[in-house]
């Protein structure tokens, strides 16, 4: 009987042993889920930071930084939650990306704007203070030519809204189904359908203010921003499902007025995770190509 468990024990040992001998996996990059105080906000914002696969190791090296913005009812753990990070680390393992931090920071439905009646000043709190602290705690090289920005569906209207009111600071710029539209919604508080829309929207106005509206839509920003020299990338549904493949036609229409430099497709598909994700390779490897990087082999 001891003989036999003895020669079982061998039998576990010489498995472990082959099972320890196998190469492991590469580091593929970590996240860093963290928050910071706002003066300006007057509370803790939180983010998550996605570190590249040499972050650690190259202790003297600096990277680019892309600022990816959440949709509407998600917050700063899009991409770790929702598979996001998966891909990230697939185009990382298999060579198809250069390296860079993203970051999300929580932004709730602020729209990534400076609200109507000036209580929430998002949009003062990402570029005074968010920016400047992600550059301080983390190894990000300086300047315009490695910082950009993107983001999905309310993600994708702060992140062109930020870039081409800043165009000072960001080299590229990428939004997936951004929530574009060409004219304000008609609501209206004795619908009591409407009313949810009504509070998405309170950052706009209650009611919401049409001139308002109008000075921070990306589509007016558009029209006369300095975008000489910034990357643009966009893309969306042609069956989004809250139309705003008609927003983005209308944004190509005016880049192209302007003879702006861009990149803008219309695939199939609607306003949902299936199609983000379907996407979302292809705008990362757009900013990779914006910050100059190659792919590590």
């Amino acid at each position: 009987m001891n003989r036999r468990r003895r020669a079982a024990a061998l039998v576990v040992c010489a498995f472990l042993g082959l099972a320890f001998a196998q190469p492991a996996r590469a580091a593929l990059g970590r996240i860093e889920c963290r928050s910071m105080h706002s003066k300006i906000l007057g509370r803790a914002v939180r983010y998550c930071a996605i570190l590249p696969p040499s972050y650690d190791a190259s202790k003297a090296q600096r990277y680019p930084v892309l600022y990816f913005l959440h949709g509407l009812g998600e917050n700063e753990q899009m991409l770790v939650s929702s598979g996001g990070w998966n891909l990230v680390e697939d185009l990382w393992e298999q060579h198809q990306l250069g390296e860079f931090l993203i970051v999300t920071p929580d932004a709730d439905t602020s729209f990534y704007i400076n609200s109507y009646d000036g209580r929430e000043r998002y949009e003062d709190f990402f570029i005074r203070e968010f920016l400047p602290f992600i550059e301080r705690t983390y190894r990000t090289r300086p300047g315009r030519h490695y910082r950009g920005i993107g983001g999905i569906s309310m993600g994708g209207y702060g992140a062109l809204h930020l870039a081409f009111r800043h165009p000072e600071l960001f080299t590229s710029v990428s939004a997936s189904s951004a929530a574009l539209l060409g004219k304000l919604p008609d609501v209206k508080f004795a619908n009591p359908r409407e009313s949810r829309l009504l509070r998405v929207l309170a950052v706009f106005g209650t009611p919401p203010n049409a001139a308002f509206w109008q000075r921070n839509d990306p589509i007016t920003l558009a029209r006369s921003a300095h975008l000489a020299g910034m990357k643009i990338y966009f893309d969306c549904g042609a069956e989004d499902d809250y139309g705003f493949e008609k927003g983005a036609q209308t944004l190509h229409s005016v880049l192209a007025s302007r003879g702006i430099a861009h990149e803008f497709h219309l695939y199939p598909g609607g306003h949902d995770w299936r199609y983000f994700a379907a996407h979302l390779p292809a705008a990362l490897k757009f900013h990779s190509r914006a910050f100059g990087l190659s792919p590590s082999r």
